[in-house]
């Protein structure tokens, strides 16, 4: 019953920007953390950023500070995720995630619903 589509990944070229989407159904949206994760192959699923029920707080991987930047409407009951100066380094799968149970958490393990995730390529 529970669904997150992620969508707006694509290929784009170092230094250009791209805008993640993830729509949510099945659950109450506004009671739920959200959260951005990536995974390059042959790598671990590493996070990138989180945010609170209520849009107030956010945490950010060191690796994305001061690049991406996350949002939430609740009233769509979506989650984006702007990333600029995208490097080659970016390049990943990423996945929208909902946590009810923590208020924003870095550990995907703590997460209860998954989207199959976005495709995001960088070129150099």
């Amino acid at each position: 019953q529970v669904q997150l589509v992620e969508s707006g990944g694509g290929l784009v070229q170092a230094g250009g920007s791209l805008r993640l989407s993830c729509a949510a159904s099945g659950l109450t949206f506004s009671r739920y953390a959200m959260g951005w994760f990536r995974q390059a192959p042959g790598k671990e699923r590493e996070f990138v950023v989180a945010i609170s029920w209520s849009g107030t707080f956010t945490y950010y991987a060191d690796s994305v500070k001061g690049r991406f930047t996350i949002s939430r409407d609740n009233a769509k009951n979506t989650v984006y995720l702007q990333m600029n100066s995208l490097k080659p380094e970016d390049t990943a799968v990423y996945f929208c995630a909902a946590d009810r149970t923590y208020s924003s958490s870095r550990d995907s393990r703590d997460y209860d619903y998954w989207g199959q995730g976005t495709q995001v390529t960088v070129s150099s």
